[in-house]
């Protein structure tokens, strides 16, 4: 069964004519890590906030734990712990307090476990919130977000601006966390560094649509980035004809020779291509995560000089 569902969502505001979500359709198994991705504007917290039962679509359903999480809002959100992308609480409450008003409302809740998390990120449990810094603040949401033990954890950007170190305990922290326990993760973020080391799946956002759904390392096998020289074409409107059975998402001509990024990379298409007349001195190398990114979501595609 899948812990989080999407069916043809629709999401527009006020009486703008261009959905800001047009048509999203998507599950994330049980256990897995599902990577949210789009630029800025691209329908990601709005997204976000349908799936938790925040926010009431124009069309389209939302299913948390196989059931309609506007309608079960209340008691589904018992099942899921949530970081948000700016963490907010009392300010005058510690994270010792905060942790025991939880206690109140979740019937699992783990203070000891608070305590240790909190102590190992080097976190004093009895400052006030006000007081502690932008990297505190979310890594007390981390420790309390765990204590339910959370069959689903939502993480909605939780290290924009945070520095070097917070992010690493972060990260390290929900990765030891998901080997323990194999909990279903939501996350989106901007630190593509972070969430390729986490990541089982991955979705990308661009102009209001779901353009990728695919588990990571398929997509990583897939993507290519490719250098060599063209001998045999002196035309450069012609520059990239050759990579027609690649997909080429960007081709960009140098001084050089030609490099490309691909989508449907294989090594015996490779092969085949450089025995290709005047094809010269080919390389395939892949990808990062955040490479992949850009060369999706970033600039139309389409052939540059550089």
């Amino acid at each position: 069964m899948s812990v989080v569902e999407a069916r043809r969502l629709l999401v527009r505001y006020g009486g703008n004519p261009k959905p800001t979500l047009e048509e999203i359709s998507f599950s994330i198994p049980r256990g897995s890590v599902y990577a949210l991705l789009g630029r800025n504007g691209a329908g990601k917290s709005s997204l976000v906030r349908c799936l938790l039962g925040q926010q009431k679509p124009a069309a389209g359903s939302c299913f948390l734990l196989g059931e309609d999480v506007w309608k079960n809002r209340a008691r589904l959100m018992a099942k899921v712990g949530v970081v948000p992308e700016d963490p907010d609480a009392p300010p005058s409450m510690t994270a010792r307090q905060l942790s025991a008003f939880c206690a109140k409302v979740y019937p699992s809740w783990d203070a000891p476990s608070v305590e240790a998390r909190l102590a190992r990120f080097g976190v004093p449990a009895g400052t006030p919130y006000g007081s502690l810094s932008k990297g505190q603040r979310a890594l007390v949401a981390l420790a309390l977000s765990l204590a339910s033990s959370p069959e689903l954890l939502v993480l909605d950007d939780p290290t924009l601006g945070l520095d070097a170190v917070a992010r690493r305990a972060f990260f390290e922290e929900l990765v030891g966390e998901l080997a323990d326990r194999g909990t279903t993760v939501l996350l989106t973020s901007h630190d593509l560094a972070g969430v390729e080391s986490m990541a089982t799946r991955v979705g990308m956002l661009k102009g209001g649509r779901l353009i990728l759904d695919e588990d990571l390392e398929t997509l990583k096998g897939r993507f290519r980035r490719l250098r060599y020289a063209n001998e045999a074409t002196e035309d450069p409107t012609n520059y990239g004809q050759e990579l027609s059975d690649f997909d080429a998402v960007r081709v960009k001509v140098r001084g050089w020779g030609i490099e490309a990024v691909v989508s449907n990379y294989g090594d015996e298409s490779f092969a085949k291509f450089t025995a290709l007349e005047g094809v010269m001195d080919a390389e395939a190398s892949a990808l990062s995560l955040e490479e992949i990114f850009l060369a999706v979501v970033g600039e139309p595609a389409g052939k540059e000089r550089a």
